[in-house]
């Protein structure tokens, strides 16, 4: 694990990073794949494989119904999801402190943008960001870099001039921050897994928001 700097700039992945939010994702993908017959996940079998974004990840399940799929998928989302998800251990702590302290903060998410919007205006947490990026508003989706310059625009800030972290609970989260250049942290109480980011590592490892907040109050 690398030493890390006190961030000027933040940009947090959303879904089981500041939100927990696998029971809303899971019945909404199981919603879909009973429409079109196909075998029901676990919350295990969601959690080893959600992970791109619905254009990347959804023509390989359901082919050239794909958009068809997600049509049924977000009608089950927005149906559940803006009461259901809760904030993650700590993250409204961190997010104060970081905003408080003049840090910019953004999000960048594979979910679609006007879910995550509401999302956050639900929680009261729009006044944090800067810009929030989801699926489908950058001209490509993470773990392309495009959604993170996009995030950052609004600070007129690039990753290699300043401390920028990319945070987040999944592979891709890492990937996506390796790929655009910021140093990146993982938030989730699973340490790394031996295989899991042989070509990706983070740079730092932390089980929660509250912990992630507790280092960077040290900076």
């Amino acid at each position: 694990m690398a030493e890390l700097s006190r961030p000027r700039a933040v940009i947090f992945d959303w879904d089981n990073t500041l939100v927990d939010s696998w029971p809303v994702i899971l019945d909404a993908l199981n919603t879909t794949f009973r429409a079109y017959d196909l075998p029901e996940w676990s919350l295990a079998d969601a959690k080893a494989k959600v992970r791109q974004s619905m254009r990347d990840s959804f023509p390989a399940i359901f082919g050239d119904e794909w958009e068809k799929a997600g049509e049924v998928f977000y009608a089950r989302y927005a149906e559940i999801h803006a009461d259901a998800v809760v904030p993650a251990t700590g993250a409204g702590e961190l997010l104060d402190y970081l905003s408080d302290a003049g840090i910019y903060l953004s999000v960048v998410s594979n979910k679609r943008g006007d879910y995550l919007r509401k999302e956050a205006d639900q929680l009261g947490w729009n006044r944090y960001f800067g810009k929030i990026v989801g699926a489908f508003d950058a001209v490509r989706d993470k773990p392309d870099p495009a959604p993170v310059q996009m995030a950052l625009e609004p600070a007129d800030i690039l990753p290699d001039e300043a401390a920028v972290w990319f945070i987040g609970d999944a592979d891709i989260d890492i990937k996506c921050g390796k790929n655009a250049g910021c140093h990146t942290v993982l938030v989730r109480p699973e340490p790394p897994g031996p295989e899991e980011f042989t070509d990706n590592l983070p740079d730092l490892a932390v089980a929660t928001c509250r912990d992630l907040c507790n280092l960077i109050r040290t900076m």
